[in-house]
């Protein structure tokens, strides 16, 4: 029982998700004494669902593979080429099946924010009712606590991150957590950077306005479903407060990055928002530079989205390319009444 209980207490302890997903496989492994425990999330993929090993334990100690969200592990399977996850996920209720060694017990997971999971406890023996019961109630607590997570780091209208975990999603995504600086370099020579976007709803105190906060809400909500679809699964996305979003994406280059923001600002002024129409939006964006502070690349790109408003609005400015080489002088201010934000 005291066993438990602290298997409990480290799985209920710490903020930090990736860590989270390794305990659980840590603590399921040794608690059921099982030969292998896997956390596997679906991730959207250009042609069909996609697998990620969030966390990965085995019994005989052998390297564990790299989770694919760090950037290490090969091409993610398909969904497909795992019929068993495919049932369970579908079904929806906790799975044993037969794996020539043993058993297995497949745990499906779901969380407030609709991230799919599978709890995937490989057993030497047959697994009977309480081995089941123990993988489930650990599965439980660890959905329990991703989602008091996100609730402290998530923006209650849209779902996504909000300004609270900035700083420590943009270190998390932009550092690595050993030997920082050989890892900034390696991003320079490889030249694949981090970027962020500061993306901001042109002339939306008029939709407020003219259609009320309930419709102006409606656009917030499908702007944030825009950029889910337009960038990356393990992009970062923001909303800051207000009509303004930030995105924090993985680009090779800057061709790459430019193509992204723009891809965004094209999916915008394409859609059609109900009752409101056409909207648009003025996108800044700037390369994250080794060991930039969040405030940093913020400032540059916020600089930039006030450039590209003062231009006209509904455009992408790169501040590499269209700020920085008019450092010498002021930026440029509309005058008289024009509303820039």
């Amino acid at each position: 029982m005291l066993d438990h209980l602290e298997h409990v207490a480290r799985l209920t302890h710490g903020r930090d998700r990736d860590v989270l997903d390794a305990t659980l496989a840590d603590v399921v492994l040794a608690t059921l004494q099982a030969r292998a425990v896997v956390l596997w999330e679906v991730l959207p993929g250009d042609e069909g669902e996609l697998l990620d090993v969030r966390a990965h334990a085995r019994a005989d100690a052998l390297p564990a593979p790299m989770s694919a969200a760090g950037g290490s592990a090969p091409a993610w399977p398909r969904l497909s080429e795992r019929p068993e996850l495919v049932q369970v996920l579908h079904a929806e209720v906790t799975t044993v099946i037969g794996d020539g060694r043993g058993t297995r017990i497949l745990v499906p997971l779901r969380t407030e924010t609709q991230r799919r999971l599978v709890l995937d406890v490989a057993l030497a023996g047959p697994a009977d009712a309480q081995a089941r019961r123990v993988a489930e109630g650990m599965g439980r607590i660890y959905v329990n606590v991703i989602n008091l997570l996100d609730a402290s780091e998530r923006d209650t209208l849209t779902g996504l991150l909000n300004r609270k975990s900035f700083d420590d999603t943009f270190y998390k995504a932009t550092r690595s957590s050993h030997e920082a600086a050989a890892e900034a370099q390696r991003r320079v020579d490889s030249g694949a950077h981090h970027w962020l976007g500061v993306i901001d709803v042109d002339h939306f105190k008029s939709v407020n306005d003219r259609f009320g906060h309930l419709i102006g809400d409606e656009v917030l909500l499908l702007m944030a479903r825009l950029l889910r679809s337009t960038f990356r699964h393990d992009d970062r996305l923001y909303r800051f407060g207000g009509e303004e979003f930030v995105a924090l994406v993985r680009a090779d280059d800057a061709v790459a990055a430019a193509a992204a923001f723009e891809r965004l600002r094209t999916a915008v002024e394409g859609h059609s928002f109900p009752q409101v129409g056409r909207v648009t939006v003025s996108i800044g964006y700037t390369a994250v530079r080794p060991f930039d502070t969040p405030a940093d690349a913020f400032e540059r790109a916020d600089r930039a989205v006030y450039q590209a408003k003062a231009q006209g609005r509904n455009r992408v400015v790169c501040f590499e390319s269209d700020v920085a080489p008019q450092a010498g002088q002021p930026l440029q201010h509309a005058g008289g009444d024009v509303d820039l934000f």
